[in-house]
């Protein structure tokens, strides 16, 4: 196993242990065997993983960390970032770690450090964290082409292994320091998971501005498609704008930004907050410190700031 980190070249077929088959692990799992590698034995506690490692890994037996960690040559550990040091802290505990053992984690959050007693024992370790978003859907192993996986390593060979193994799943290896994981990890938390709350959020508003039909229906859904449900229509009608807005800062930058921070109408803003008041102060608090870092980003004037921020304001006089 140790020439899979020396010459570049992957073996063949690897057998794969899992620990645990959540949504993450079964996904990466499946990606591997679509390049003909076998995940002979995964660790599923919950009714949930349980269900999805027989519809995504059918060959996979069940069993318990320590079991599986012997099962194959590559040892994926695809556990929540909390959890981790304990699984490694257990399995050291039973010398379940060998010479010439890839040892992979999978965590946002953690470089390869926690890895340190499978390295002491002569396995060849790397945190390699997908940047993607997964829903136990059949949509997750598809995602994973083209996706990037963040490498952290404490030696050269490390990095080749996990370069190989990101590239047997399709997606593109990239590096992150172990000091710099946090630091990647929140940067990706920042942009996915509250960009879910933020569009959330914005449908919840539009929504409350939509008129109901006295039969129960949404006006603007005149075939009744929607019935009565007004958040679907909110998320219809934001669908195309969103994309575009996504569309272009990615393509863009700040050139993408538009709307009335960008513009200094500090009248149209404090408009927006008082609406929105009125549906969920929630919803307001989140458009207020969103719109302050947006006039802060794009140099809004003192109107705008002042509106957004008077206390602060007021401090800085």
């Amino acid at each position: 196993m140790s020439e899979f980190g020396v010459t570049g070249t992957p073996p063949a077929r690897l057998s794969v242990g899992l620990v645990s088959a959540g949504r993450v692990g079964t996904a990466i799992g499946a990606a591997l065997e679509r390049r003909g590698h076998v995940v002979s034995a995964v660790v599923a506690r919950s009714e949930r993983s349980r269900e999805l490692a027989s519809r995504r890994l059918p060959e996979a037996r069940f069993s318990d960390p320590v079991a599986v960690a012997g099962a194959g040559e590559l040892l994926i550990l695809a556990v929540p970032d909390k959890d981790l040091p304990g699984v490694v802290a257990e399995l050291a505990d039973a010398d379940a770690f060998r010479p010439g053992h890839i040892v992979v984690h999978v965590a946002g959050a953690v470089g390869a450090d926690v890895l340190r007693s499978a390295a002491d024992a002569g396995a060849v370790v790397v945190a390699a964290h997908p940047a993607m978003t997964f829903t136990g859907g059949d949509s997750d192993i598809e995602r994973m082409e083209g996706c990037s996986w963040a490498l952290t390593s404490p030696d050269e060979v490390g990095l080749v292994v996990g370069q190989m193994l990101v590239m047997e799943t399709g997606g593109l290896p990239v590096t992150v320091a172990e000091s710099h994981r946090a630091l990647y990890h929140a940067a990706l938390a920042h942009g996915a998971n509250h960009l879910v709350t933020l569009v959330n959020d914005a449908a919840e508003a539009l929504a409350a501005s939509f008129s109901v039909l006295p039969g129960g229906g949404v006006q603007g859904d005149p075939d009744g498609m929607l019935g009565s449900d007004a958040g679907a229509l909110a998320r219809r009608t934001l669908e195309p704008l969103l994309r575009a807005a996504l569309d272009n800062v990615l393509a863009s930058g700040e050139s993408a930004l538009t709307g009335p921070v960008m513009r200094g109408d500090a009248v149209t803003v404090s408009r927006h907050l008082d609406a929105l008041e009125d549906v969920d102060s929630g919803i307001a608090a989140g458009y207020r410190a969103l719109a302050l870092r947006t006039a802060d980003r794009c140099g809004a004037g003192r109107d705008v700031t002042d509106l957004l921020a008077p206390d602060l304001t007021e401090q800085l006089r």
